[in-house]
């Protein structure tokens, strides 16, 4: 498994007369973890569907590795990008590893069985995100947070060079959050993630691009950006931002509103 190069080019996607998102360029090098934060409706899950092939951009383009993610035949695609969806109401009749399995379709022939190379990688992918206990567990009898975890590991046993995320820590409580984003960080590959949560994207991203409205309205390393100005101006409410004493990362507190006498 290793990261490629992403970039996309002044992309455009609208639904009927509505823009989802507009002119939107970014890049990821190889390796990098890129955050996309920004409120809800500001474009984030729609640009990752354009870099996953489900939203063709209406103007731009997407390069994975120097080629046109579009014009990729399917089966190379799968090869080089995997995708955990938000919206994800898969309901599989199958056990967790069975599930986990079908990461490693894209690299087997039609109806050839698991090598062991397959069911090392397998076990490396649920041990990634907590789960090998779940293995044999019914998938359709899981938790949302336990079944996020095992979609992780699935896109994880892919082996993609790009591994594409909207809002990985959706259900999962705090230690899976913590233990789920830092796998992703260790791995070799180039990861672009959608995350509300400002101090994990703080944490644990190279850099941020904000979204607002459909539009990148700045990007850069977190430290950099993540500034109370603009915050205000994404989110509409005050924040303080100041630099965590132990990890050095920014760190974000929204301030409530003052209370109606």
């Amino acid at each position: 498994m290793t990261g490629t190069e992403l970039s996309v080019d002044g992309v455009t996607l609208t639904a009927g007369a509505r823009h989802l998102v507009r002119d939107v360029s970014l890049t990821a090098r190889p390796g990098e973890t890129i955050g996309l934060v920004g409120p809800n409706g500001s474009g984030k899950s729609s640009l990752l569907r354009a870099v996953y092939r489900v939203l063709r951009p209406d103007t731009g383009q997407v390069r994975v590795d120097g080629g046109d993610a579009w014009s990729m035949p399917v089966r190379h695609m799968a090869r080089t990008v995997a995708a955990v969806i938000q919206e994800s109401v898969a309901d599989f009749d199958l056990a967790v590893r069975e599930v986990v399995a079908m990461g490693r379709t894209p690299h087997k022939r039609l109806l050839a069985g698991d090598t062991p190379e397959d069911a090392d990688l397998i076990d490396s992918a649920l041990l990634a995100v907590d789960a090998v206990h779940l293995a044999d567990r019914p998938f359709d009898r899981l938790s949302g947070g336990e079944r996020q975890r095992v979609l992780i590991a699935r896109a994880l046993a892919q082996q993609p060079a790009l591994l594409v995320l909207d809002e990985p820590t959706n259900h999962l409580d705090i230690r899976h959050q913590l233990s789920v984003l830092g796998a992703l960080r260790r791995l070799p590959t180039t990861v672009l993630l959608a995350l509300h949560d400002l101090n994990l994207a703080a944490y644990y991203c190279d850099r941020l691009y904000v979204l607002h409205d459909g539009e990148v309205i700045a990007s850069g390393p977190p430290a950099e950006i993540l500034t109370p100005r603009l915050l205000a101006e994404v989110y509409g409410v005050a924040a303080e931002v100041d630099t965590h004493p132990r990890t050095g990362a920014p760190q974000v507190t929204f301030l409530p509103e003052e209370p109606r006498g």
